[in-house]
């Protein structure tokens, strides 16, 4: 126990110093290493370093220089290429403010490119410029287009070609129908003539063939009306132009009326006229409908409100009241899109305040029209129509003014009652 504690402190020193060296040499070695790394990363600098078959010893200067850049002179001026105008019409060719220059290559390698035209170029050596959108050649050629496409939605009406002759032995009015101009194919591709004669003693008709149509129809037939009593009573005749489509739909486009007493003043004499178009008579409506219409020409959309209706009146509402609002949109004389309204019960006024929109491009709303048509569902299966109306530039009356206020009146809500006819 003596000797104990001593060898206990003689051991723990000698711990402590071997512990000591162990961290020495460990130290000396990582110097080493490194010093072996160092070394042979100079020698592989040193070898990159030295000039080789592909390493050129000699040493290049840069000199900066403020002296603007020339170009070279055997550069060539670049071909810019350039969408297609948007109007490639033969209007544009014909217009006043369209210029066309040609120029060789030559010419354009020496020319800058001007600022207000731009070139568009092809496989070809001509160079054509079109003005520029917005500039005032560009401008003027638009308002040309507008001018002449709003002459042309404006048709004129159609012109009829036609001779009266009374036959004293046969006591008959004889109307020879000649020929016709101006027809319009919107309504139907087929036309014909009809004639009535309406006397106190009572009413006659008579009409022609049918026709295709073109630019000029040719007739030459003649309508016979019965005429005992002589031209010389209280009598009218109307002469009307009907156009009917494939689906066997007869509208029509132009009347003229005169009276039995101005037959002596045209007979025997080549008459020419202007057909009006048919005017509704409103006694004879089944009812009234208040629509709301308005276009928004930033989405091209033609927004429709079915609001309600009043005064309906017609024999097939005795039963089942159950009524809706059917629209069509047409473009000339087809069918683009359809849509109907929920159906009300058991109201002769109906509610409906539905809006229903329709995609059209803002150059087609001249050739565009509505048509609406009230149906009530008797039973199931059975689906009666109670009157209809239209909305366009072909319609009349109040069709034709809200339509028209539309037009004038882009982004806004627009209301008007229509009469509706059977």
């Amino acid at each position: 126990m003596i000797f104990s504690a001593p060898v206990i402190a003689l051991g723990a020193t000698l711990g402590t110093a071997s512990g000591i060296l162990a961290i020495c040499g460990l130290s000396l070695l990582c110097k080493s290493c490194k010093k072996g790394i160092s070394e042979k990363d100079q020698e592989s600098d040193s070898e990159k370093t030295q000039p080789s078959v592909f390493h050129s010893a000699q040493q290049f200067n840069v000199k900066k220089s403020t002296e603007p850049i020339q170009p070279r002179t055997l550069l060539k001026f670049p071909r810019i290429y350039t969408p297609k105008p948007l109007v490639t019409s033969p209007e544009l060719i014909n217009s006043t403010g369209y210029t066309l220059e040609t120029t060789d290559e030559s010419s354009v390698e020496n020319t800058a490119v001007p600022d207000d035209s731009c070139l568009a170029t092809d496989d070809s050596d001509e160079v054509f410029i079109f003005p520029r959108q917005g500039s005032k050649e560009a401008l003027a050629i638009s308002e040309e287009l507008k001018r002449k496409t709003a002459a042309s939605n404006t048709a004129p009406n159609p012109k009829l070609h036609f001779s009266l002759r009374y036959n004293t032995q046969t006591l008959e009015l004889h109307v020879t129908v000649i020929e016709a101009e101006n027809v319009s194919a919107r309504q139907g591709h087929d036309c014909y003539i009809t004639g009535h004669l309406t006397t106190k003693s009572g009413r006659s008709e008579a009409l022609t063939s049918i026709r295709r149509v073109t630019p000029h129809l040719l007739w030459e037939e003649t309508l016979v009306f019965p005429l005992p009593e002589g031209y010389g009573i209280e009598g009218e005749i109307a002469l009307s132009l009907f156009n009917c489509d494939k689906f066997s739909r007869h509208t029509n486009t132009g009347v003229m009326r005169f009276k039995l007493a101005d037959v002596s003043m045209l007979s025997d004499a080549d008459c020419w006229v202007d057909l009006q178009p048919p005017k509704q008579d409103p006694a004879i409506s089944v009812g009234e409908i208040l629509l709301s219409i308005s276009y928004l020409p930033a989405a091209n959309r033609l927004g429709v409100v079915v609001m309600k209706a009043r005064s309906l009146q017609s024999d097939k509402l005795k039963d089942v009241i159950d009524l809706s609002v059917k629209l069509a949109l047409k473009h000339q004389s087809m069918k683009l899109k359809k849509k109907q309204t929920r159906r009300v019960k058991h109201k002769m006024n109906p509610v409906w305040n539905e809006m229903m929109m329709f995609e059209v491009p803002h150059e087609l709303l001249s050739q565009s029209s509505l048509d609406l048509e009230v149906l009530n569902q008797a039973c199931v299966g059975d689906v009666q129509s109670l009157g209809r109306c239209a909305i366009g530039m072909q319609s009349t009356g109040t069709g034709l003014q809200h339509w028209q206020q539309m037009l004038n009146n882009p982004r806004k809500q627009l209301a008007m009652w229509h009469p509706l006819y059977e």
